[in-house]
C-alpha cells in the first residue's frame, strides 16, 4: 500500500489522535503516532516561522521592533502625527507614542514635489492619462456624428438654462 503524502507532524491529522484516546483505541493512536516523523524539527511548533526571512527571524527573535518609516505616502496610508501628544502631555508621552508608532520622517504624497505641483496645475484628463487611467474613446467613437451634436446641443442647453436661473 502506498501513501499519497507522508505524515510529518500532528497538524495533519487533525482530531484523529484526541479520538484515538477518547473512544480508547489504542492501537490506532500507536499507529497513528508510528506514522509520524521522528525528526524532532518536523514538530509544528517549529515550523512556524518557516515563511520569515532571516531578516525578520533576527527581528523576531530578539525583539526589535522594525525599522522607522522614512518616507509616508499620504495617498496609501493616514500619516502619524505624535505633535498633540507633546503639547498635551509633554515629552515623555511623545517618546513613548514614537517608540510604539514612529513618525515618518518625510510626509509626501505619491509623487515627488516637482511632479506634484505639475500635476496640480493640469486638467483632469492629463492627470488621469499620467496615472494611465485615461477614460477609453472607443464608446464615444460609436455614437454617430449627429446624435453627438443632438446631445452636446441638449447639455449646452440645459446648462444655459441653469446659468439662467441662477441670475
Amino acid at each position: 500500500m502506498q501513501i499519497e503524502f507522508p505524515l510529518v507532524n500532528e497538524l495533519q491529522l487533525g482530531n484523529r489522535l484526541n479520538d484515538a484516546i477518547e473512544h480508547d483505541r489504542r492501537g490506532e493512536f500507536a499507529l497513528l503516532l508510528s506514522m509520524l516523523s521522528t525528526d524532532a524539527r518536523d514538530m509544528c511548533q517549529f515550523q512556524l516561522d518557516k515563511e520569515l526571512n532571516v531578516d525578520e527571524k533576527l527581528y523576531k527573535a530578539f525583539e526589535l521592533p522594525q525599522k522607522q518609516q522614512l518616507v509616508c505616502d499620504l495617498s496609501e496610508q493616514q500619516a502619524v502625527n505624535h505633535a498633540n501628544d507633546f503639547h498635551i502631555s509633554g515629552a515623555s508621552q511623545f517618546h513613548l507614542k514614537q517608540a510604539l508608532h514612529p513618525e515618518a520622517l518625510v510626509t509626501r504624497g505619491k509623487y515627488e514635489d516637482e511632479m506634484q505641483i505639475v500635476l496640480a496645475n493640469c486638467d483632469e484628463l492629463t492627470k488621469l492619462k499620467h496615472q494611465q487611467k485615461a477614460p477609453d474613446i472607443s464608446d464615444l467613437n460609436q455614437i454617430h456624428f449627429l446624435d453627438q451634436l443632438a446631445t452636446q446641443r441638449k447639455i449646452s442647453e440645459t446648462l444655459a438654462n441653469q446659468l439662467y436661473a441662477v441670475a
